[in-house]
C-alpha cells in the first residue's frame, strides 16, 4: 500500500526564493493549459490531446519571451502540473458519468498565488541525502527527520502553507503491517459533549481544540482587519493568524491519529455509526462539529483498520440507537439532545445515553458483519436482545427488527 510521510523543511533564503520561481511557474503552466482546454471547448472542440496541452505549456512556451522564464525552474514540476490539470479533468467527467465514489468533484479551477502552494517532483527530480532532500535546481533542503523512510519514494510533494511552513512529503510503498489478534472489540458512540463514549462506559474527552483558541483567533483577526491592505504590517497579522489556526489543525490531527492508533490496537473490530457529517455541518452544530473532526477520525479508522487487519463497519445512521434499551430491545420514543439518561418503560432499566447507543453499535455491527459474511441467513440487520450485544457467538432468533427513523 502507498503510505505519505511528510518532513518539515527548513530552506535557506535562496532556496526560498528559487521554491517560490517553481510554484510560480508551475501554477502558470497550470493555469494556461486549463486556459488552453477552456478555450478549445468554446470553439467547439471537445477534447484536447494532453500531450499536445503539455506541449503547447511547457514547450512551446519556453522559445516564447512571455515564457522564457519557464526554464528558471524543475522541468519535472512543470510536467507534473501538467498532470495535475489532466487527473482533474479526468476525476470530473468520472464524477459525472458516476464512476467515482463519494462526493462529486468539480471542474478544474484557476490556481492563485494566495493560499499553500505545492509542487510534485518524480524520481528525477529528486533524492534524499542524510541531512535532506536534494530538488533539481532547488539544491539540497534540510529536513527535520521525524521517523525514517520505510523505503525508496516513488514521488515527492514540495509545499508551503499559508503560515509560511515549509514540508517535504515522500510516497512510499509498504506492506501491511498486521498487528497481533486482539480478543475485544469495541462500539463507539460519537458525540460533541464527549467526543467518543465506548460500549464498556469508557468515555474519550472532547479536546475542542478551536474553542480553546478561540479568544486569541478573534484578538488576531480584529487586528488584522484594521491593517491597510497591501502594508508588510497587513502581511506580519495575516501570518499570525495563520500560525494560530495551523496550530489548532495541527494539535486535532494529532489527537485523531493518537486515539485511533490507540482503538485499533486495543480491538479487534470497531463498530461505528454511519454520520451525515457534511449534512450536521449546515446545521446550528456545525462549528462543533468541524472542531471534532468526526470525518477524519472515522477516515483514519478505516485506513489504518487496512493497514493493522482490523475490521471497521459503519452501522446505517439510521439506527435509533439511541432510543433502544440495549437490555431487551424495546424501542422508546424520541428523545431531544438535553436527555441524557432515560428509563426503558418494557423493563424498566436505566441508561446512560451515549453508553446505551454504544453498546447497540456493538451489537448492529457485529449482525451486520455476520450477515456480509453469510453466517446468517437473513441479511436485515437487526438489534440484539436480553444482552446479545455482549456476546460472539452465532446470530440468534426472536430478535426484533430494528426500525429506521
Amino acid at each position: 500500500m502507498l503510505l505519505r510521510y511528510r518532513y518539515r523543511a527548513e530552506p535557506t533564503a535562496a532556496q526560498r526564493r528559487q521554491l517560490a520561481r517553481t510554484f510560480g511557474c508551475a501554477r502558470v503552466v497550470f493555469n494556461d493549459g486549463l486556459r488552453l482546454r477552456e478555450d478549445a471547448r468554446a470553439a467547439g472542440r471537445s477534447y484536447v490531446p494532453d500531450g499536445e496541452v503539455q506541449r503547447q505549456t511547457i514547450t512551446a512556451a519556453k522559445r516564447t519571451a512571455e515564457r522564457a522564464w519557464l526554464d528558471e525552474v524543475s522541468s519535472v514540476a512543470l510536467v507534473q502540473a501538467c498532470n495535475d490539470l489532466h487527473r482533474a479533468y479526468r476525476n470530473f467527467f468520472d464524477g459525472l458519468a458516476g464512476k467515482r465514489k463519494g462526493r462529486r468533484p468539480g471542474p478544474p479551477r484557476v490556481r492563485t498565488k494566495r493560499g499553500p502552494q505545492a509542487v510534485r517532483l518524480t524520481r528525477n527530480g529528486f533524492g534524499v541525502t542524510e541531512r535532506g532532500v536534494r530538488l533539481a535546481k532547488v539544491g539540497d533542503v534540510r529536513l527535520r527527520w521525524s521517523r525514517p523512510l520505510p523505503a525508496a519514494p516513488s514521488s515527492c510533494s514540495v509545499l508551503l502553507d499559508a503560515a509560511g511552513r515549509y514540508f517535504v512529503s515522500f510516497v512510499v510503498d509498504v506492506s501491511a503491517a498486521p498487528l497481533p489478534p486482539a480478543a475485544t472489540e469495541v462500539g463507539i458512540d460519537l458525540g460533541l459533549v464527549h467526543f467518543a463514549t465506548l460500549d464498556d462506559g469508557q468515555v474519550i474527552a472532547n479536546p475542542r481544540h478551536l474553542r480553546q483558541r478561540e479568544r486569541r483567533l478573534k484578538a488576531a483577526q480584529r487586528a488584522l482587519s484594521r491593517k491597510r491592505t497591501g502594508s508588510a504590517n497587513r502581511e506580519k497579522a495575516r501570518r499570525r493568524v495563520a500560525r494560530l489556526h495551523a496550530r489548532v489543525k495541527d494539535a486535532r490531527h494529532d489527537f485523531l491519529h493518537q486515539t485511533s492508533t490507540r482503538l485499533l490496537r486495543e480491538n479487534q473490530a470497531v463498530y461505528v455509526e454511519d454520520l451525515a457529517v457534511q449534512g450536521l455541518a449546515r446545521s446550528r452544530l456545525a462549528k462543533s462539529v468541524h472542531d471534532a473532526g468526526w470525518g477524519t477520525f472515522l477516515r483514519l479508522l478505516e485506513e489504518k483498520a487496512k493497514r493493522y487487519g482490523r475490521t471497521v463497519v459503519r452501522v446505517p445512521r439510521f439506527a435509533p440507537t439511541s432510543r433502544t434499551c440495549s437490555a431487551c430491545g424495546v424501542v422508546d420514543g424520541p428523545k431531544p439532545l438535553s436527555v441524557r439518561t432515560w428509563t426503558c418503560g418494557g423493563c424498566g432499566a436505566i441508561h446512560d445515553r451515549d453508553i446505551n447507543a454504544a453498546q447497540n453499535l456493538l451489537a448492529l455491527g457485529r449482525r451486520d458483519r455476520r450477515n456480509a459474511s453469510g453466517a446468517c441467513g437473513s441479511p436485515t440487520v437487526t438489534l440484539a436482545a436480553g444482552g446479545e450485544g455482549g456476546t460472539s457467538d452465532g446470530c440468534r432468533a426472536g430478535t426484533p427488527v430494528l426500525q429506521g427513523g
